[in-house]
């Protein structure tokens, strides 16, 4: 299996270039690839069905290749760095010696909104914080949202720390950029309420109803949403909280409102949570 590895001694390999730029950047690459690493994060890679273009093994962690190579179709480039040269690419700052350039799936604005039916749709104005964005990613999936539209000024969803946030979400969730205050309509005219969370006014969300085609607004950690799309909700929703804290940040408040409305939809996602915390 490790006759499979090149081994690569200098800093001006194209793909270790390649690689380098992705995560500095947190874009993707000309040819559409993204840099991500850690065992967990490419094996999450492999399990929801994305393309390699090339997967790099630090010397010292060559026996991780023995875990992951047969998991890799036989085209796929396998590269063996020295330590020094595989920590110059990847800027984690746990690195556990395995990264890879991996193709992610692509969608477009109508794609996540043609979701719309399958379950709650996020859109997204403004989150910087790869935490927080990995986080609502992550919990989008867990509670079977339709999508996720990432408005001007949010961080990149190929970001290496949202990808390892989300924990694998963003393989497999529909994603797409928007313009949000440009679809408004398009999605009043696909029957979707939209919703916005407040940290003080506004219906508290066990008082909400969350049921049937809906876009949850979640805006960002300083500012909340830009007024220009809070005055176009339908309907605003308050998530009611201790009065020592301020608000809650992107992430957690996302969450909630993510998990009430598939509690009130009666989706098996909020029931496995629920028995598995009561265990």
């Amino acid at each position: 299996m490790r006759n499979r590895l090149r081994r690569i001694e200098g800093r001006h390999n194209a793909l270790v270039k390649e690689l380098r730029t992705a995560f500095a950047h947190g874009e993707l690459t000309p040819d559409g690839y993204c840099a991500i690493e850690g065992m967990r994060i490419l094996e999450e890679a492999i399990r929801s069905g994305l393309r390699f273009k090339a997967v790099f093994f630090r010397a010292s962690a060559e026996n991780r290749a023995e875990r992951l190579l047969p998991q890799l179709a036989a085209h796929v480039e396998t590269l063996l760095l020295p330590d020094k040269l595989f920590a110059s690419a990847v800027p984690s700052e746990t690195p556990q010696g395995v990264a890879g350039l991996v193709r992610c799936k692509a969608f477009k604005l109508e794609d996540v909104l043609a979701k719309s039916q399958a379950g709650p749709l996020l859109a997204i104005a403004g989150v910087q914080d790869p935490g927080n964005l990995g986080t609502i990613l992550r919990s989008a999936e867990a509670f079977g949202a339709g999508g996720v539209l990432l408005g001007e000024g949010t961080v990149s969803p190929f970001n290496s720390k949202v990808i390892r946030g989300s924990a694998g979400s963003v393989f497999r969730l529909p994603i797409a950029p928007a313009k949000l205050p440009g679809i408004l309509e398009q999605m009043r005219e696909r029957g979707l309420r939209l919703i916005a969370t407040s940290s003080h006014k506004g219906t508290p969300l066990d008082q909400a109803s969350l049921m049937g085609p809906l876009a949850i607004f979640i805006g960002s950690e300083g500012s909340g949403l830009p007024r220009d799309l809070l005055g176009e909700m339908t309907e605003i929703v308050a998530i009611p909280h201790s009065t020592n804290v301020e608000s809650l940040n992107a992430g957690v408040a996302a969450s909630i409102v993510l998990y009430e409305a598939a509690r009130q939809s009666g989706s098996p996602q909020s029931h496995r949570v629920t028995e598995k915390s009561g265990n």
